[in-house]
């Protein structure tokens, strides 16, 4: 499998009303539901806009002029991610004065953006080269003579990504991520004009501010301002897999992106439903494990607790257990063993748990952690509802009239969870009038 970025159209999907709209983009007649955005309609047919401030997973922010359109009809010339398809609407994506806007705005990026792009650590993988090379840049005719924001002190402090603020284009995606995405508000745009810059807790470095290093503002970033210290130490991925967080039960899916077969980050997966793109300071970052030196990587085996491990094939190790459970079951009957599953495991783990218990051990001798922490809420949901199992899925909080928590806390104990929490909360998200 080789590596590509996640499909980003730029804005979110608009909020169902249930009714649509019919445009026309660059000559093709397209319907779409009303609200979308200008950039998220032409990347659904296949059409793609330069963007910088842009992203799926935040509201528009309209900063980086960068997606600039055509509207017959209309004056100037609109951000596509801040303006709604309208109907009849006649929209061009592409013009030679168009070109020409784009350029010009990528060459003031550039003209204040240091160019060592062989030795960055996002060279390849930063949508700031990626888009001035879209954009047809091809010479900068700004000097370096004048005042710039290079050379500025990397912020190395927090323990799993530098912030090297030279390389910062203010886009505003870090800041709005740790807003709208975790809730945390540890960032602000200090200054203004040619001063702004981005700063953690008004002036501290990361480690000594609110930051919780979800990592939701590296992700956010799109060049190497925010960068894991794993990839400018490994280098950059070439390959993703789809995998399970392997920490709390909750289940948040991850695109583990590597290179060859060494892990350089764990990236949460948009499509996780979970999840839905973010995740907490373990799943994010603490996943040293996977390449730990003490971690058992081949089956072992020994014939008892005095004799040292023995590495083996499969076949064998297999074998070995399945002869030592008949043996077992042989002397104390066949009730002596059983299975005990994690709340870590995913529901496909723990039903061969007990299909492998009921079918191959023979009894029901089967239990889980779970049980004796969660036996209360269990007990209530059937009662109530008529299952012990979860009513609803995550995404059901935003569509909640009254959201009540007694004796909990979700910031610590289901971070990803809160963050969500804290969206739907924030005026203007989802049903009006929540509390």
């Amino acid at each position: 499998m080789t590596y590509t970025r996640e499909v980003d159209h730029g804005t979110p999907p608009a909020v169902a009303t249930g009714k649509s709209v019919t445009l026309t983009i660059d000559g093709e007649t397209v319907t779409m539901p009303e609200g979308t955005s200008i950039m998220r309609a032409a990347s659904l047919t296949g059409c793609s806009i330069p963007k910088l401030c842009a992203t799926d997973n935040m509201e528009s922010f309209g900063s980086c002029r960068l997606c600039l359109v055509e509207v017959e009809g209309r004056a100037g010339y609109p951000a596509s991610c801040t303006t709604p398809v309208a109907e009849g609407m006649v929209v061009r994506t592409q013009s030679e004065r168009l070109k020409q806007l784009r350029r010009g705005v990528m060459e003031l990026y550039i003209s204040d953006h240091p160019l060592d792009c062989l030795t960055c650590p996002a060279n390849g993988d930063c949508e700031l080269q990626e888009q001035a090379g879209a954009v047809g840049l091809r010479e900068v005719r700004y000097g370096y003579d004048g005042a710039t924001n290079m050379g500025q002190v990397k912020d190395q402090s927090n323990p799993y990504f530098d912030f090297d603020p030279s390389k910062c284009i203010v886009c505003s995606r870090c800041v709005r991520a740790c807003d709208e995405v975790q809730g945390t508000f540890a960032l602000t745009i200090e200054g203004r004009g040619f001063a702004s810059k981005v700063s953690p807790s008004q002036g501290q470095d990361f480690l000594s501010s609110e930051c919780v290093s979800c990592g939701a503002c590296v992700q956010a970033c799109p060049t190497a301002t925010l960068t894991e210290k794993k990839v400018v130490e490994i280098g950059t991925p070439d390959r993703a897999v789809v995998t399970t967080c392997a920490y709390c039960g909750v289940g948040c899916t991850f695109r583990a992106e590597m290179r060859g077969e060494e892990l350089v980050r764990m990236m949460p997966w948009k499509e996780g439903k979970a999840n839905r793109g973010h995740s907490c300071v373990k799943g994010r970052f603490a996943w040293g494990y996977a390449q730990h030196r003490d971690r058992i990587l081949k089956p072992m085996i020994r014939a008892s607790v005095d004799e040292p491990w023995r590495e083996v094939g499969w076949q064998e190790a297999i074998a070995h257990t399945a002869s030592e459970f008949r043996r077992i079951q042989s002397k104390y009957g066949r009730r002596s063993i059983g299975g005990i599953t994690s709340s870590r495991c995913t529901n496909e783990e723990t039903f061969l748990v007990q299909k492998l218990v009921r079918q191959g051990f023979g009894n029901n001798n089967v239990d889980t952690c779970a049980r004796v922490c969660h036996s209360p809420t269990g007990y209530g949901l059937k009662t109530t509802f008529g299952t012990s199992a979860g009513t609803q899925d995550f995404d059901s909080v935003m569509q909640a009239d009254v959201i009540l928590v007694i004796g909990a806390n979700p910031t610590d104990g289901h971070p990803v969870f809160a963050s969500r929490m804290k969206k739907r909360l924030r005026p203007g998200n989802g049903k009006p009038g929540a509390k």
